[in-house]
């Protein structure tokens, strides 16, 4: 070979080799990649408890650049479809337009199902993707096609999650809602549902201090007090006190959560005052 044209080849590696490093196939996070996935999970974290929808779409385009990054990519899913999720459910606190909600889960659960393809194993998803179609079904009418076809798959999806992970405290306080609404003689109730907030937070309490990826949700404690407090303001005989208590456990781990702190906290004040009046 001559000299001329083993500089040609060798210049054609390089080109190859270019090509290949650069291909979606052969993408590896770079160092700046994974800290930057981790400061934007941070903040959709905060802006869902401020209940800032508009940021919460801002970083779920954020995402967008390391969706497809190896090694990244299954969590990236995760939390682009989290922001969407909590922008749905924060709209639903605030009365957002139906239409709005709807298209927010739908993203949702497309980015979810992103995730699982690229993990089948990661459970948080299923878990997320049940709790999204849930509210998919609240919001079309009662009995219709739409929420009959989302039942069935939500069904499925917890039978799914409960079969990998029984424990996770995020099934858990998915799982709550669902018994609440679920008559005590097949196997649902108010009591059964704050049990299910109360082993989650019991687990989730038991491994805090265990070492966890900072792109692992390990979000729940807060959520479920949330929840129990909810239920105690809400149950047929309302345990004030408890509701009360609970809300301010969640506030004390999340001072500026805005549902808790402005909508949830003012319930209990009303149904205390309420109460104090009737007495």
């Amino acid at each position: 070979m001559s000299r001329k044209n083993t500089v040609s080849f060798f210049l054609l590696i390089a080109a190859v080799a270019c090509l290949v490093l650069s291909s979606p196939l052969a993408a590896r996070p770079a160092a700046g990649d994974r800290e930057s996935v981790v400061k934007i999970i941070e903040q959709i974290q905060k802006a869902d408890y401020e209940a800032d929808r508009p940021t919460l779409h801002r970083l779920y385009e954020e995402l967008a650049p390391f969706a497809e990054s190896k090694g990244l990519a299954v969590r990236v899913q995760y939390w682009r479809g989290f922001a969407l999720w909590r922008s749905a459910i924060n709209g639903f606190n605030d009365n957002a337009p139906k239409q709005e909600l709807q298209q927010d889960l739908k993203q949702a659960v497309d980015a979810f199902e992103k995730s699982l393809a690229a993990d089948p194993a990661f459970v948080d998803s299923k878990i997320a993707i049940a709790s999204c179609l849930g509210f998919l079904a609240y919001s079309f009418e009662r009995g219709s096609p739409p929420q009959q076809e989302h039942i069935a798959r939500i069904r499925q999806t917890l039978k799914d999650a409960q079969a990998t992970a029984p424990d996770n405290p995020r099934l858990l306080w998915v799982l709550g809602p669902v018994y609440w609404n679920i008559p005590a003689e097949r196997g649902g109730g108010q009591a059964k549902a704050m049990e299910t907030y109360a082993k989650g937070l019991e687990t989730i309490r038991s491994h805090k201090n265990a070492s966890t990826d900072p792109l692992d949700p390990t979000w729940g404690e807060p959520e479920l007090l949330m929840s129990l407090a909810w239920s105690n303001l809400n149950r047929v005989t309302p345990d004030l006190k408890a509701a009360e208590q609970n809300a301010q456990s969640a506030l004390a781990l999340v001072p500026y959560w805005h549902y808790v702190r402005d909508i949830l906290m003012q319930q209990i004040h009303d149904a205390k005052a309420k109460q104090s009046a009737t007495s």
